[in-house]
């Protein structure tokens, strides 16, 4: 599936955050078939938050090739979640979903708990629930956008985080998903920008803080990838044109982002921690 065409995107838009895949046209594409999996992850326990869809749900599915069991989290979107379950289970490994708000704490120390306890232990943990408000200035945020940003994007990174770290062990592999805006700005996603920003700064500081333990902890910077939360948050005339101004032309499709979450968590990364990996289109960061 390598030399993907330039997409093209009817104009179309979702109102409520972070969308159905469901509902999008074209659909994400979300699996590679001509992936070859070497049982890189064979055993390993997954809890990959935000994994009903998009990135979440082609990292999922890649994982699963590679023979772990994995629960995905999802916060209202159980038609999409299904779907990835089915996808798992094609691969016969074990799939399990859990319903959580990540901003609540307790919930979020739920998902990992029903990770351990399902499995009977968590060996990777993967950070990707997100929401983003485009607005024209920072005079149109609202307090209570800021909250919901920073709650989703950035609070819930460190609950699952706190959750996870008893059953962590040398070896285990925490992987955060970031943003290019998070190195470029974005005028129009300025709360959004800060908590990926936040989440560099939080991924390089746990990986200080986790050395000595034995656990690698890293990120991945996504440019323009076509997921629900393109067509949730911004226009359908700005859907229709998603990743055009890019330097290759064309939005990611999700699954070719979920090589590198495999590569950060098995053993081929032993080396690697605390790093920014940038699928991205072909943007140049400093």
């Amino acid at each position: 599936m390598s030399n993907q065409p330039k997409p093209v995107f009817p104009a179309q838009h979702q109102d409520i955050q972070p969308g159905k895949e469901s509902a999008m046209e074209p659909l994400p594409v979300y699996d590679n078939p001509a992936y070859l999996p070497a049982d890189k992850l064979e055993g390993k326990a997954v809890l990959i938050t935000g994994g009903d869809s998009g990135i979440g749900r082609a990292t999922a599915i890649a994982f699963a090739k590679e023979g772990a069991d994995v629960v995905i989290s999802y916060l209202n979107e159980e038609g999409d979640a299904d779907l990835t379950l089915s996808e798992i289970e094609k691969t016969g490994v074990k799939a399990l979903k859990y319903r959580a708000d990540l901003r609540n704490e307790e919930e979020a120390f739920g998902a990992v708990k029903y990770t351990v306890d399902s499995f009977g232990g968590l060996d990777v943990l993967i950070n990707n629930a997100a929401v983003q408000y485009p607005q024209n200035s920072i005079l149109d945020i609202t307090r209570e956008q800021i909250s919901n940003t920073f709650e989703t994007n950035i609070y819930s990174y460190f609950f699952t985080t706190k959750a996870a770290l008893p059953h962590l062990k040398s070896g285990s592999a925490i992987i955060n998903t970031a943003s290019v805006v998070a190195f470029k700005g974005s005028e129009r996603l300025i709360d959004y920008s800060a908590t990926k920003g936040a989440i560099v700064s939080f991924t390089r500081s746990m990986a200080l803080s986790l050395m000595k333990e034995g656990v690698r902890v890293n990120a991945v910077a996504p440019g323009p990838v076509w997921t629900p939360l393109i067509v949730s948050s911004f226009t359908a005339q700005e859907a229709a044109v998603f990743g055009s101004d890019s330097p290759l032309g064309r939005a990611a499709q999700p699954y070719e982002l979920a090589p590198i979450y495999v590569f950060l968590a098995n053993d081929d990364s032993s080396n690697i921690t605390g790093q920014v990996f940038h699928v991205n289109s072909g943007e140049i960061i400093n």
